[in-house]
């Protein structure tokens, strides 16, 4: 089979004119090189100040991203996306908050979120960051210990908070279990990245012995990442519960850069953007290898890794609707990638966020950042939207 990812027709027939006219002017906007770092710096400030901006960003970048700031009002994107066969993976986008309570409130509604994707014949997963429910710092003094063989670190109030994490954790994933919902856990910077690791292999060894309930997310720009992607399959073998495998390249690259080289350590990144290319895809490959005891995700906005997994899975004969293998880009993101996949029998979806406008700021700030940092991502956007512009013209 033959797929392509220059279809705009197929890309674009889930919107309007005016709601392609509207991402037509938001990506040309952001394609000016002074825009992004201005706004991305403004928009918090004035979000703060109480000045009655959310109405142009609400007509704007939410509404290109962002699935609603309400469970309810995701289910009209949900039905829409649902209707040219693409899936979506819930996320409540509510982050950086700090205290027990409000970790307490983000567990529950992580709860509400799975009873509700339970309900929707189009939500198969959600998706979870531990910082959602676990203060920063915390997470940093763990990966700072020595390996937590036996317990954390002298600390006893610690030690209790780090054990109501984990309990928030497992009450997340012991009703994602009953309700046959899948739960993706984020990765996070690498400073805090171990004790998150080791947390989820905990839970997926509870929860992933018959089906894939929990997933964990391997970024591929670390160079350590396709190593520990084969270590964790091994300790799955040996410990006999199924692997959850969430790829993509990572979203912390300039963050991480500049941390190593100010606190003089290595730089936990690939050197160039051809090894994590190399690796992304020696990571598909080694899924697809041994896609009966993992489940895999394929979560990239790159043209040429959805097409050599798509190649491949055509010369290993596996089916493209494989129940272990699914394809995923981000709302409002490469719609070229998910709704051709999704018209050629593949299994795919949109991360679709959802939640309080002014909670879900931040998310809206790295998507901008990330379309002006990767390489081409605005004009790759902008090309394709002018060409189904005038492709309807033309009709």
């Amino acid at each position: 089979m033959n797929l392509s990812f220059d279809n705009t027709e197929k890309a674009f027939a889930y919107k309007s004119n005016k709601d392609l006219g509207r991402a037509k002017f938001l990506f040309s906007t952001m394609s000016y090189p002074f825009f992004v770092p201005i706004g991305t710096r403004l928009t918090p400030f004035l979000m703060k100040t109480g000045l009655p901006i959310d109405g142009i960003i609400r007509k704007t970048i939410f509404k290109q991203f962002v699935g609603g700031e309400t469970l309810e009002q995701t289910a009209e994107v949900a039905d829409l996306l649902g209707k040219y066969n693409v899936q979506v993976i819930l996320d409540y986008g509510v982050e950086g908050k700090e205290s027990e309570a409000n970790f307490d409130a983000a567990t529950e509604q992580f709860v509400k979120v799975i009873e509700y994707a339970a309900t929707q014949k189009n939500i198969p997963f959600i998706s979870v960051k531990v910082t959602g429910v676990a203060r920063f710092s915390l997470l940093q003094t763990l990966n700072e210990a020595p390996r937590l063989r036996s317990g954390i670190h002298d600390n006893e109030l610690e030690n209790d908070e780090w054990e109501r994490v984990k309990d928030r954790m497992y009450h997340i994933c012991e009703i994602a279990s009953q309700h046959n919902v899948g739960v993706l856990v984020d990765a996070e910077e690498t400073w805090i990245q171990d004790p998150i690791d080791r947390l989820v292999m905990e839970l997926m060894e509870a929860f992933n012995k018959e089906k894939v309930v929990v997933f964990n997310t391997f970024q591929l720009y670390r160079h350590d990442r396709l190593d520990f992607l084969k270590l964790s399959h091994r300790i799955a073998k040996q410990s006999n519960f199924l692997l959850g495998v969430k790829l993509v390249r990572g979203a912390y690259m300039e963050k991480e850069r500049s941390r190593a080289n100010s606190k003089n350590y290595p730089d936990p990144i690939q050197s160039t953007k051809e090894k994590t290319d190399k690796d992304f895809d020696a990571s598909v490959a080694y899924c697809l290898e041994n896609i009966n005891d993992l489940s895999v995700i394929v979560a990239t906005h790159n043209e040429q890794s959805n097409l050599s997994a798509f190649d491949l899975m055509t010369q290993k004969n596996i089916s493209l609707n494989h129940p272990h293998i699914h394809f995923s880009q981000l709302y409002g993101m490469s719609d070229n990638i998910t709704f051709n996949l999704a018209a050629n029998g593949c299994s795919v979806s949109k991360y679709l966020p959802f939640g309080p406008i002014r909670d879900v700021i931040p998310y809206l700030m790295r998507r901008a950042q990330e379309n002006s940092s990767v390489s081409g991502q605005t004009g790759r956007e902008l090309a394709l939207i002018k060409r189904e512009v005038e492709r309807r013209k033309g009709k």
